[in-house]
């Protein structure tokens, strides 16, 4: 069924005034899977790459990495506790050799992540509440983390992603909710990129590039660039 509601992406003064930063993509009528041999074969030769130039020491002085970090200490959030998705990535990178595997496109997006340093993450847009805010939390949202089934609280002045059902669909830039995840029934969802105070916006939109042209390979669909 091909999907084509209008399907909004804002950003609030405030959240933009932190510094965060997007690229969007929809993506309609795509075809996900498990795996993919070719792909496969891209993602064990990436991966030899990404171990040659991720070490410890580089995930501790990163600029985009430690980007992130200055958000959370912007909005009052322990990086001990709090730990952008980028950083989770490489640091399973260096104690296991490997990405974790989900789905196609999941493993898509985040050897990307893994590449490009940024945040990336999608949501089953026929499972989001009209459109997707990333604002300031006011503590009274609903957040079910993925894997989780019951709610947990998010005190105010968080930046977040939010459907018009005050639902978070991901805290931060740490952790996304149950709800919106990507699945092999999913045809329909919109990729974000994040960026911080060091990236710029033409270093995000070659990472797009990136992620939509490898997407558009394995799993097809029809892309639209919705937000910069």
């Amino acid at each position: 069924m091909m999907f084509e509601r209008p399907f909004t992406f804002a950003i609030s003064p405030e959240a933009r005034a932190l510094g965060v930063s997007n690229v969007c993509f929809l993506l309609r009528d795509f075809s996900n899977r498990a795996s993919d041999t070719v792909f496969d074969v891209i993602h064990l030769e990436a991966i030899r790459e990404l171990k040659k130039t991720w070490t410890w020491e580089r995930i501790k002085t990163d600029p985009i990495l430690l980007g992130f970090r200055k958000l959370h200490e912007a909005v009052g959030r322990s990086n001990k506790k709090y730990i952008a998705s980028t950083e989770k990535l490489l640091t399973l990178l260096l104690e296991t050799g490997d990405l974790p595997h989900v789905n196609l496109l999941v493993d898509i997006y985040n050897l990307v992540s893994a590449q490009t340093g940024l945040s990336l993450g999608s949501h089953d847009i026929d499972k989001v509440v009209g459109g997707i805010h990333l604002r300031l939390t006011e503590g009274t949202e609903t957040f079910i983390p993925m894997g989780e089934t019951e709610p947990k609280p998010v005190g105010a002045g968080e930046y977040a992603y939010i459907d018009e059902a005050d639902r978070i669909l991901c805290r931060l830039e740490v952790r996304q909710a149950d709800a919106t995840k990507i699945t092999l029934d999913t045809r329909n969802c919109i990729l974000i990129l994040q960026g911080n105070a060091s990236t710029d916006e033409a270093y995000l939109r070659h990472a797009g590039d990136e992620l939509i042209s490898l997407v558009k390979r394995f799993c097809g669909g029809r892309e639209e660039l919705i937000y910069t």
